[in-house]
């Protein structure tokens, strides 16, 4: 079982090849990411126009130099795979009309994928984790807690109430003057900076509803930052380093309540795993933080390597092999429309955004 996955939700243009063979682990022959970073870093965040304009540019060279380097001809492919949502609208119309194009040209099966289910499916790619487990999506445009029952099978247990943690980092990082993009750069100035120094607020902790909140440490930031200008190097990576600490305090305390609440509903699970994706999940401060929770609670810590922990196209072909041997790849195909927002769990109630379009979160 060979799939082609074509991604183009935000400002990477990715496509992989991958596949499974029988009970054999399954295999990345090839996985091609273009990061669109120095488009983008003059305006300090993500442009749309700009993104999608470069997806159409780059797209058919990625899927070709995919199928390349996978030493696999189109003929040999099983299905195509691409994101269809959710993500920046521009860029998925480009990966979805592009694969609906090469499916329908080489008769194959064309399977619309959500970009959260890749991201939540990674670790079964990496590790061979078995259901259930619990994932904690950390990235630009998503923080949620998930309980992964199985292939379509998704309960969202917690949300951002405000803004995704991603989001907060790249916000601070362009308050303090930091180039984009703000995660690994808020990082590595923290790490020469005292985190003691600003006691900024930790948003939700100790709150009996489980969701996250980072519009008002957001804010506290702001007003710090504002209120020592201008900023010496000392002052920014002071202030980075409280930051971070903050946001790890934050998330621990609510990852901690996810995880008795999974101990609970999930007793007979024996080894009990925490899965932790999207670009976030490099933060070494976060890492640390989540790694000892796992080992308080007895939980497996499992984060996919950063390469498939940020937006790639591997994680959309697996999502498409899950969904073929599952026998549910009927349930989005060729005339599946591209969706900006698009729930991972459909069942829980929406706390950001919820409109025509549907929720955001």
């Amino acid at each position: 079982m060979r799939v082609l996955g074509i991604e183009t939700s935000c400002d990477e243009t990715a496509a992989s090849v991958v596949a499974l063979d029988g009970d054999s682990a399954p295999e990345i022959l090839s996985n091609v990411v273009l990061s669109q970073i120095e488009e983008h870093a003059a305006f300090g965040g993500v442009v749309p126009e700009i993104a999608a304009r470069a997806h159409v540019e780059a797209l058919d060279g990625i899927v070709e130099a995919a199928l390349g380097d996978s030493a696999v001809s189109l003929d040999e492919i099983d299905a195509i795979a691409a994101t269809a949502g959710p993500g920046l609208v521009g860029g998925l119309i480009v990966g979805l009309m592009t694969a609906k194009a090469i499916a329908a040209a080489a008769n194959k099966p064309m399977i619309a994928i959500n970009h959260l289910e890749g991201h939540a499916l990674t670790a079964r790619l990496t590790d061979g984790l078995d259901f259930p487990y619990l994932l904690l999506l950390v990235s630009g445009g998503h923080t949620q807690i998930v309980a992964v029952r199985g292939v379509g099978d998704y309960q969202r247990w917690a949300t951002t109430i405000d803004d995704a943690l991603g989001e907060a980092f790249d916000k601070t990082a362009k308050m303090l003057g930091l180039p984009y993009p703000g995660g690994p750069n808020v990082e590595k100035v923290a790490a020469k900076g005292d985190a003691s120094r600003f006691a900024f607020p930790r948003p939700m902790k100790g709150s009996a509803q489980p969701d996250f909140s980072f519009s008002g440490l957001k804010t506290a930031v702001r007003q710090a930052a504002t209120a020592i200008a201008p900023l010496s190097d000392r002052d920014v990576a002071d202030i980075c380093a409280s930051f971070q600490a903050a946001v790890a305090d934050a998330l621990g305390d609510r990852v901690a309540r996810a995880l008795a609440r999974f101990g609970q509903e999930f007793p007979d699970q024996a080894n009990p795993a925490l899965v932790v994706a999207g670009g976030v999940a490099a933060n070494r401060t976060i890492k640390a933080t989540l790694e000892a929770l796992c080992s308080e609670a007895g939980f497996q810590f499992v984060a996919p390597p950063q390469k498939l922990c940020t937006d790639n196209a591997a994680m959309i072909a697996w999502a498409g092999i899950e969904r073929l041997r599952a026998g549910m790849a009927g349930e989005n195909g060729a005339d599946f429309v591209p969706r900006s927002r698009w729930p991972l769990d459909s069942v829980s109630a929406p706390l950001v955004g919820s409109g025509r379009r549907g929720a955001k979160a």
